[in-house]
């Protein structure tokens, strides 16, 4: 009898949490590492968000609640998100969950039986596949195209689709390349699975950027969309918008009040209810003017960072970067790195063991962080399947204008350190 089930090593890991480790030991060793790693907004929970929290502390609201979610929460979910996409939801079809993933493995262990197939943007958030080989289901990741945006057409999607599928993931804005989607793409989108698709099919929108928008850009939901609504999960949270992801507080609306009740008795088997002082807190986050204005400092700020890390990543040798128009965060395109520093050629060197634990742009993020201090995400942190010669970073740009200044410098020179790599392989240490 083994002490650990099988399907327990199936499930995959979220590496933006890996890293943090790496960054302690590097701290405690006296260094500064600039850290954009982490899909967290560095601003503070807004003043009116967090004083509401503190009243309902003092109201002693700290006992179990409805494990569907505080009515008042999911009813301004409801209008929110209602009125946002156009579309009517009642508070009934709302779940809340604690935070943004649970509803992302909930929804595969609920929709999918073993053999189905899951389709999932790739490069996308990590939990999309984690979870895949855990229930039992197939994985087909949908390639996200450079050319166009790190996004995809409906010819890109049609082709993946068979019988077998069951849930088709969505995430706009995307992390990690804050790609977003126009209504002509999603009509395109929605055209292909109605004719494509099993009535059963789900479609999970991953919507939790929806307020991290530039350039005047605006968010699409493809449940907005004549008969897309009856198929669509729409998932958001306060994690993002409001700068909370401690609060630990995520929502989804359901396409049938039917389908909600069998998520609020998950609810009740895994967490019983999320703490109600919280959901005040988010409900208030939703409903006050006060968080448009907190929302706006954010914009402003990320904007600049944006502009300035683009223009800075676009000067160096070997990489190109596209100007993401959602989210927070940067792709860059780093294959002439990988070339000119020649870490191609020592990753096609090591023994088959070592090449499966990592790739040529995690031994560049690896290196860039333990020799030049810069804590980044590699490609195949969003997505491993077929991600090969696919030579991409992630950088949040969640972090102060003065510690990007500097990562960029630091960057540039671990770029044209080819003699540090070389120590970096020969040191045998941290290739993953």
């Amino acid at each position: 009898m083994n002490l650990i089930s099988d399907r327990t090593a199936l499930i995959n890991t979220e590496n933006a949490f890996k890293v943090g480790p790496y960054i302690v030991a590097l701290e405690n060793a006296g260094h500064k590492v600039v850290k954009c790693n982490l899909g967290e907004p560095d601003f503070p929970l807004p003043a009116h968000v967090r004083e509401e929290v503190k009243a309902q502390l003092d109201k002693d609201n700290t006992h179990y609640c409805d494990p569907q979610g505080v009515l008042g929460l999911r009813k301004a979910v409801a209008k929110y998100i209602g009125d946002a996409r156009g579309i009517s939801i009642s508070a009934e079809q709302v779940v809340v969950f604690p935070g943004g993933k649970p509803p992302i493995g909930l929804c595969q262990q609920t929709y999918c039986n073993p053999g189905d197939e899951i389709i999932y943007p790739s490069p996308g958030f990590p939990i999309y596949e984690s979870f895949i080989h855990y229930v039992g289901a197939v994985p087909v990741p949908l390639h996200l195209r450079e050319e166009l945006g790190f996004s995809f057409n409906g010819a890109d999607l049609e082709k993946l689709i068979t019988p077998r599928t069951k849930l088709i993931y969505l995430n706009f804005p995307s992390n990690p390349t804050g790609g977003v989607a126009t209504p002509e793409q999603l009509e395109e989108i929605a055209d292909v699975i109605q004719r494509r698709c099993d009535p059963n099919v789900r479609i999970y929108s991953d919507e939790i950027y929806e307020n991290i928008l530039f350039d005047g850009v605006k968010n699409y939901s493809i449940a907005s969309i004549k008969s897309m609504q009856e198929k669509t999960i729409i998932a958001s949270g306060a994690s993002k918008s409001y700068s909370w992801t401690g609060g630990r507080v995520g929502w989804a609306v359901f396409p049938s009040v039917s389908e909600a009740q069998l998520f609020k008795n998950l609810n009740i088997n895994y967490f019983s209810c999320i703490p109600p002082y919280n959901q005040e807190g988010a409900r208030l986050a939703i409903e006050s003017p006060e968080s448009e204005k907190s929302i706006a400092v954010m914009i402003k700020a990320f904007v600049e960072r944006r502009d300035f890390v683009v223009d800075a990543l676009n000067k160096l040798p070997g990489v190109k970067c596209k100007l993401p128009k959602g989210a927070f965060y940067v792709f860059p395109n780093i294959s002439g790195v990988i070339e000119n520093l020649g870490i191609d050629k020592a990753y096609a060197a090591m023994p088959e063991e070592v090449r499966n634990s990592t790739s040529p742009s995690t031994l560049f993020q690896m290196f860039l962080l333990w020799n030049h201090l810069v804590a980044t995400m590699d490609r195949k942190s969003f997505g491993q399947i077929g991600c090969e010669n696919m030579h991409y970073l992630r950088l949040s740009i969640a972090t102060g204008i003065e510690d990007l200044k500097l990562g960029m410098e630091r960057m540039a020179n671990a770029i044209n350190d080819a003699a540090g790599f070389v120590k970096f392989i020969e040191n045998k240490e941290h290739f993953s």
